[in-house]
């Protein structure tokens, strides 16, 4: 009687260092997933508009006792910031001293409120200050997606030929106060 042949009889062998590959792939990855730890990528969104004149707009009155937001109040001679939000808007509360700030220092700040009722948005005002000489209601969003906004809160530095000079994604931390003050002065030169 001859002896059975064993279970695997027939089928090729792997090569020894097969059975590391799994290990290898696990290490591969998770020295991968360390350096992006440690050098994030640039996540850094650049506008396509800085540099380009403002698009033209003109929006009606957000408040019934201010007045709207057009074009030509931004291209004035002065630089201007132009600040999108709403009162809807947590990361706007978060800025709201920092731009009541800038304000009391003389900075123009305009404003355009996206899709907000004018009651909230008074409210909003009343509990937050109030840093703006005029208001734009954007109640479709038109305007906002116009500038390339990617949401609220967005401010923008504008010159005074209504050329876009900065746009600031997210909220204004008192630490990008000094950056901006900067952007706006060398929107005036």
């Amino acid at each position: 009687m001859s002896d059975p042949l064993p279970a695997d009889a027939g089928r090729p062998k792997a090569p020894r260092w097969a059975i590391w590959l799994p290990l290898v792939l696990f290490v591969g990855f998770v020295a991968l997933v360390m350096i992006g730890l440690y050098r994030p990528a640039d996540r850094t969104v650049a506008s396509a508009l800085v540099g380009k004149p403002m698009p033209a707009l003109t929006l009606p009155a957000a408040l019934p006792d201010r007045p709207g937001l057009a074009g030509a109040d931004i291209a004035n001679g002065r630089p201007h910031l132009v600040n999108i939000f709403a009162s809807w808007c947590i990361p706007c509360r978060v800025e709201a001293p920092q731009l009541g700030a800038m304000a009391r220092a003389g900075v123009p700040v305009m404003g355009i409120s996206v899709r907000d009722s004018a009651e909230n948005l008074q409210g909003f005002l009343k509990e937050n200050g109030d840093p703006y000489q005029r208001i734009g209601a954007d109640d479709d969003g038109k305007v906002q997606l116009a500038l390339g906004s990617s949401g609220v809160p967005e401010t923008y530095v504008i010159d005074g030929k209504g050329v876009i000079r900065y746009q600031h994604i997210g909220e204004i931390r008192p630490e990008h106060v000094p950056m901006i003050l900067e952007k706006l002065k060398e929107a005036g030169q």
